[in-house]
């Protein structure tokens, strides 16, 4: 039995050594923003840190707690000359962590007083493959929507440095919430995408699609009051919110039909029923022809 258990005892040890000794390496906190909702993004630096687009890193706070690892999606992208995470205040480990940051206090906050950080990772995730098709489905459910916070950036900053390189050509984003405000941060990314993209004249690069799946009967008068408007009255987007849940047949169907020929990549950070959904609709989606369409379902669940 210890030939077979030794090897197996080594490598684990050799991993864990590396993850200690990545763990002890100096983390500076360059920039802390508050968020509306109690929603808090760190901007951190680490020497010799690389990262790719939809990864997550564990993040220590010895200040909240010596031993509790918690993890955190990167939402930079590489490009950026930092790494970030948005922190939603949800228990007592991130409330603390709020504190120790002093966002719970008015005045500013000196770069020195900031805690200590360790962090772990990067570690990998499905989203590292989207540059690797010409037309993707990228679909988030709830938090789910964070890794492809990094995703769209990094999409962005590779567009506008050399768009005739990259093999990806069209985005079909779909983001699924019972409301939008605890990610308000995130309609703000997609307000900048928006703008940027007209101002280059490309504004159907990236077709998005927001659901409200948590709507009640005031929320669906208001929508009614309002639809005529030129920016939808709950984002800001030029997207109009849409309520209820996608018909994934449907949209599938379309997405088929105006990329004959293709390799469809969908990409899905959301719960195990969606994930069975999606996944049902990518098999049944795609043709048995070689030369025909295809879509290959990626996921991480939460």
């Amino acid at each position: 039995t210890w030939k077979w258990v030794v090897g197996p005892m080594f490598l684990y040890l050799c991993e864990r050594l590396v993850r200690f000794w990545r763990s002890q390496q100096k983390v500076v906190i360059t920039k802390v923003v508050i968020h509306p909702f109690k929603t808090i993004e760190l901007q951190m630096m680490k020497k010799g840190f690389k990262m790719e687009v939809g990864q997550y890193i564990f993040v220590k706070c010895p200040a909240v707690s010596k031993l509790e690892w918690h993890p955190f999606t990167l939402t930079s992208a590489p490009e950026e000359d930092y790494f970030s995470i948005h922190v939603r205040i949800v228990g007592d480990w991130t409330e603390g962590l709020f504190n120790a940051c002093g966002c719970d206090k008015q005045e500013f906050q000196e770069a020195w007083k900031l805690p200590k950080i360790a962090v772990d990772g990067p570690f990998g995730t499905a989203s590292e493959d989207v540059f690797s098709y010409e037309t993707v489905m990228l679909v988030g459910a709830g938090i789910g929507v964070t890794p492809f916070a990094s995703v769209l950036k990094s999409v962005w900053y590779k567009y506008c440095h050399d768009a005739t390189n990259l093999k990806l050509k069209k985005i079909y984003f779909y983001w699924l919430c019972r409301d939008t405000h605890a990610f308000e941060w995130f309609a703000d990314l997609l307000q900048s995408l928006e703008a940027q993209m007209q101002e280059r004249n490309n504004a159907d690069f990236l077709s998005y699609n927001i659901y409200l799946t948590g709507w009640d009967e005031s929320q669906a008068t208001h929508f009614v009051m309002h639809h005529e408007e030129e920016k939808d009255v709950i984002t800001g987007l030029k997207q109009k919110t849409l309520y209820g849940r996608p018909n994934w047949e449907n949209e599938f169907k379309t997405i088929a039909g105006q990329h004959p020929g293709s390799r469809i990549g969908v990409f899905l950070c959301g719960p195990e029923g969606l994930a069975d959904t999606l996944n049902k609709q990518s098999i049944s989606n795609s043709e048995a022809d070689p030369r025909g369409v295809h879509f290959i379902f990626n996921k991480e669940n939460f």
